[in-house]
C-alpha cells in the first residue's frame, strides 16, 4: 500500500515544465534499458553541481518532469529513505531509483556513476594541487577561494538551522554541540551520540518539546503517467524480505571485511591505507546531516590524529570539493590522495601511485556503506520512519549538526583570517573577501560556482598585483 510521500525538507521543486496534468491524455514512456539508464547516470555524474539540493533538483526535473521514469510521489518516497540514513542523500537517491528500475545492477550503476566523474576530477585536481601548490598562480587562486568557503559554510549552517531549530530544545542542543566542539575536548562521535540520547530521553519524558514530523507535502504535481507510477506494484527485488535483507547486508559486510583484510595483510593494521579504510568506514556511518556535519570528524582524524595533511590543505580540499560535481563528501578523496602522497608506502619513488591508492581507499570505504543501506536497509527504515521513537533522536541529531557546522566555520575562520594565530593581527584583505562573499550569497543570492570563480579571480589578481604575498 502506498504511504504518505512524507517530508521534503529544504528542497523546493520546480513547477511542471510542460504543464502536464492528470487530465491530459499522455501515454506512459517506453521501458528504459539498463544501457540507456547508464548513459543518463554518467551524464548526471558530470553535471551534479550545487550540493545535495541542486543535485536532487536536477534529478527531479529529469526523472519526474521530463523523462517520467518515476512519479513525484514515489520520488519523494525514495527521498525520505535517504534523509533518514547516514551518507550523501543525493547519491543514495540515485542508487535507490536505479535499484527500483533495474535491481542491484541498476543501483550499482546509478550510485557508482554518480561518484566516478567527481572521483577522477578530484584526484586530477589534487595532483595538480600537490605538485604545484607553491606556484603563485595556484597560491593566488586559493587565497581568494578560502574566504569564500567560510561564507559557504556559514550559509550551510543557516540553511540547516532555519528548518531544524524550530523549538527551544533544538536550539539548546545546537548550542551545546557548538560549545562542546569549540572547547576542543569533545570528539565528534560523542557529540552526535549525546544528541541522539537526548532525543530518546525527551521523547519519553517531554514529547511535546519535539517537532519531529516537519512539514508534509500537501499535494504533489502530476506530470503524466510514469514508468514507476503511484500505483505501480513494488517489483519483487524491492519487496521487504528478511532473508534478502540479511543476504544483502552479509554480502556488503563480507566485501568490506575482505578488502580490509587485504589491506591488513599487505600493510599491517597500523599501515596508512588500513587506517584510512577503518577511519573512513566510521566517518561513513556518522554523516547524518550531510558532508558539513562530518567534516569536523574528518578534520580531527585526518589532521590532528593521523596527520595525513595539514589544516591549510584541509581547507583547500574543501574549496576543491565545492567546485567539482558530485557529493561534497568527495573531499575524502582529496584527504586520501594527499595522505597517500605523504606516506608513499607502496612506491617511495612514485608517490603518485600511493596518492591514487589513498584516494581510492578513502572513497571506497566512504561510499560502500551507502550501497548496503539502500540494498538492505531501506525497507526497514521506511517501516519505522513514522515512529516517534525513531524520528525524535534524528531530529536531535539534526539540531546538533547546526552547532557542528557553525563550529566548522569558526575553525576555518581562525586559520584563514588569523594565519599567524589569534594573537597576531588579522588578514584584513581576507576578511574583506569573506565579507563580500557573505553579501554575495545572502544579498544577491549568488550560486556557489560563480562565487568560487569570482573569489578565485579576485585572489589571483591580488596576488599577481603584489597586494598580498
Amino acid at each position: 500500500m502506498e504511504q504518505d510521500p512524507g517530508i521534503l525538507v529544504g528542497y523546493r521543486m520546480r513547477p511542471p515544465a510542460n504543464g502536464v496534468t492528470s487530465g491530459n491524455n499522455v501515454t506512459a514512456p517506453s521501458a528504459v534499458s539498463l544501457r540507456e539508464a547508464c548513459g543518463y547516470w554518467l551524464r548526471l555524474g558530470f553535471i551534479s553541481f550545487g550540493g545535495p539540493a541542486g543535485q536532487i533538483s536536477i534529478m527531479h526535473q529529469d526523472l519526474v518532469e521530463r523523462k517520467r521514469w518515476i512519479s513525484e510521489r514515489r520520488f519523494l518516497h525514495a527521498l525520505n529513505y535517504t534523509m533518514l540514513l547516514p551518507g550523501p542523500e543525493a547519491q543514495q537517491l540515485a542508487t535507490y531509483i536505479g535499484w527500483m528500475m533495474h535491481g542491484v545492477p541498476g543501483g550499482i550503476v546509478a550510485g557508482g556513476l554518480f561518484v566516478l566523474p567527481s572521483l577522477l576530477i578530484m584526484m586530477t585536481l589534487a595532483w595538480i594541487y600537490i605538485a604545484h601548490h607553491d606556484v603563485p598562480f595556484v597560491l593566488g587562486i586559493f587565497y581568494g577561494v578560502k574566504p569564500a568557503v567560510i561564507a559557504i559554510v556559514l550559509a550551510a549552517a543557516h540553511r540547516i538551522g532555519s528548518r531544524s531549530l524550530t523549538t527551544t530544545f533544538a536550539r539548546i542542543v545546537a548550542a551545546l554541540a557548538f560549545l562542546a566542539l569549540l572547547s576542543g575536548h569533545a570528539p565528534f562521535p560523542l557529540v552526535i551520540a549525546s544528541a541522539a540520547l537526548a532525543g530518546f530521553a525527551v521523547v519519553r519524558l517531554r514529547p511535546r518539546w519535539l517537532s519531529v514530523t516537519g512539514a508534509h507535502a500537501s499535494a504533489t504535481q502530476d506530470y503524466g503517467p510514469a514508468l514507476i507510477d503511484d500505483d505501480t506494484p513494488v517489483p519483487p527485488h524491492a519487496r521487504f524480505n528478511w532473508r534478502k535483507i540479511v543476504q544483502m547486508a552479509g554480502t556488503g559486510l563480507l566485501l568490506w571485511a575482505a578488502t580490509l583484510a587485504l589491506l591488513v595483510f599487505s600493510f599491517g593494521w597500523r599501515g596508512t591505507f588500513t587506517q584510512m579504510a577503518w577511519f573512513f568506514t566510521k566517518a561513513a556511518l556518522l554523516t547524518f546531516g550531510g558532508a558539513y556535519a562530518v567534516l569536523p570528524y574528518v578534520y580531527q582524524g585526518a589532521v590532528q590524529q593521523f596527520q595525513w595533511l595539514t589544516a591549510a590543505q584541509m581547507i583547500d580540499g574543501l574549496a576543491l570539493g565545492e567546485t567539482t560535481p558530485g557529493p561534497l563528501i568527495m573531499i575524502v578523496t582529496f584527504v586520501g590522495f594527499i595522505g597517500g602522497w605523504n606516506a608513499a608506502v607502496p612506491a617511495p619513488d612514485l608517490p603518485v601511485l600511493a596518492a591514487l591508492a589513498g584516494g581510492c581507499t578513502a572513497t571506497l570505504f566512504t561510499f560502500l556503506p551507502s550501497f548496503v543501506f539502500i540494498f538492505a536497509g531501506a525497507p526497514a527504515v521506511e517501516a519505522t520512519r513514522h515512529e516517534l521513537r525513531i524520528s525524535a533522536p534524528l531530529a536531535a541529531i539534526t539540531a546538533a549538526v547546526v552547532g557542528v557546522v557553525v563550529n566548522l566555520a569558526v575553525f576555518f575562520a581562525r586559520h584563514v583570517f588569523w594565519p599567524g594565530g589569534m594573537g597576531a593581527p588579522p588578514d584584513l584583505i581576507a576578511l574583506a573577501l569573506g565579507l563580500v562573499a557573505v553579501v554575495a550569497l545572502y544579498r544577491f543570492r549568488l550560486d556557489v560556482i560563480p562565487l568560487i570563480a569570482w573569489a578565485a579571480a579576485a585572489g589571483l589578481t591580488l596576488t599577481l598585483a603584489g597586494v598580498v604575498p
